[in-house]
């Protein structure tokens, strides 16, 4: 039966099926050949969104949508440019620094990639910038969107593996950095190898001025953050206070947005939480057929039987993730893949906070790898540039990223892992 649902599973993806559709309908079919009464599935697709914390996820949706509409992103860009500008190939680092700014507000890889996207790209092919290097740089900046906190995916994993969602953002600031550091470094390689011209040069006065004008931005994470880690409230509570605070500062501080555009905001925020939900519920059904089957204990010990090194099956576990990423977007990945590995990475004795960064990390990198690559395609709408462009010159940007997650497998900094 278990070959049968996932036989099924992969028949409707390679038919083009919505992802969502193509969960419930093998699952459907093979608890109807197993004879499991189907008034299971209504009641398992109900209990796998409710849950308070995916209140939240609704909420981080509109208000990454509130801020990347407006001025925010252009405030963002122009203080990360006062401050790291003066490089040469400065606004490569520019692209990454706004990319890591903008992720702590929007929690969203693609929002990360179109916000940055659009305020950086005309200036840098001004500048003489290679267009898709460029592009392939902004839409790996964008993996960083669900990485820092506040991050959409860590809710969902945290949901699933009944997990702290404070705990997964407050260890979620290091891989973000260190992605974006690493993206950094190959970005300034690159412009000393193309000799990129240095861009303006470095002003107190200038990053002041900058900082007043983005301090609005700025302070959004920090109301965030700043709420959830100091108890004032829980995550769910400071996704709503995130949507007021974006909604103050778009209509009435830098007065960017309309009512009107507010309103089709929300239409396009409801539809994108509608899809998301849709996938959570209908992968519940998954998750329960699966482990009425025992499939993860299965697949646990068939993984352990291969090695008792938990370094190698670690290694295993991340060319898993990376290879799901490849073809199925990071929330439906997710949803599917946690189910499966955390009773194995249990085994191992990892920490169950530690997977999820691996997890979030891993699937984050397929954002960037066709033929999903979501931030690509939306790097490539901004550019107009041929996605095969892009493609090619993200490498660098993609094997550095890969780097990065294989340092949060094995060097985990404040988690305890004693899979050692």
């Amino acid at each position: 039966m278990t070959l049968l649902l996932f036989g099924l599973f992969f028949l409707f993806m390679l038919l083009g099926v919505p992802i969502a559709f193509a969960i419930g309908a093998s699952t459907l079919y093979a608890l109807h050949q197993s004879g499991v009464p189907l008034m299971v599935v209504t009641q398992q697709m109900f209990q796998g969104i409710n849950s308070f914390a995916l209140v939240a996820i609704p909420m981080f949706i509109l208000a990454g949508d509130l801020m990347a509409q407006g001025k925010v992103s252009e405030k963002l860009v122009s203080f990360a440019d006062s401050l790291v500008g003066f490089m040469r190939g400065g606004l490569s680092v520019v692209s990454v620094m706004a990319g890591m700014f903008f992720a702590a507000i929007s929690g969203s890889g693609a929002a990360t990639t179109a916000a940055v996207g659009s305020s950086l790209v005309p200036e840098l092919k001004r500048k003489g910038y290679d267009p898709a290097s460029a592009a392939s740089l902004i839409a790996a900046s964008g993996t960083i969107g669900v990485v820092i906190p506040p991050s959409v995916p860590m809710i969902i994993y945290a949901v699933i593996a009944q997990q702290s969602v404070s705990k997964l953002f407050l260890n979620g600031f290091l891989p973000g950095l260190a992605m974006g550091l690493g993206l950094m470094a190959i970005a300034i390689a690159q412009a000393y190898k193309r000799q990129y011209p240095k861009g303006t040069p470095l002003s107190l006065s200038t990053i002041w001025t900058t900082f007043k004008d983005a301090s609005w931005g700025l302070m959004t994470p920090v109301i965030i953050l700043g709420g959830i880690f100091s108890g004032i409230f829980t995550p769910s509570e400071a996704a709503v206070v995130a949507v007021n605070y974006a909604m103050l500062v778009s209509l009435f501080v830098y007065r960017d947005l309309t009512l009107p555009q507010v309103y089709k905001l929300l239409i396009r925020s409801a539809m994108t939480t509608a899809v998301i939900m849709l996938v959570i519920a209908m992968s519940a059904v998954l998750s329960w057929t699966l482990s009425s089957w025992q499939v993860p204990g299965a697949i646990a010990q068939a993984v352990l039987s291969l090695s008792t090194n938990p370094y190698v099956i670690m290694l295993l576990i991340v060319g898993i993730i990376l290879l799901t990423g490849v073809f199925i977007e990071t929330a439906s990945a997710l949803i599917i893949l946690t189910p499966v590995l955390l009773p194995l990475v249990l085994q191992l004795g990892i920490d169950p906070i530690h997977f999820g960064l691996i997890i979030v990390v891993g699937l984050s990198i397929g954002m960037i790898t066709p033929p999903v690559a979501i931030n690509l395609y939306v790097a490539s709408s901004i550019t107009q540039l041929p996605l095969e462009r892009i493609t090619r010159a993200i490498i660098p940007y993609l094997l550095g990223l890969i780097g990065v997650l294989l340092l949060v497998v094995y060097v985990p900094i404040m988690l305890g892992w004693s899979g050692s």
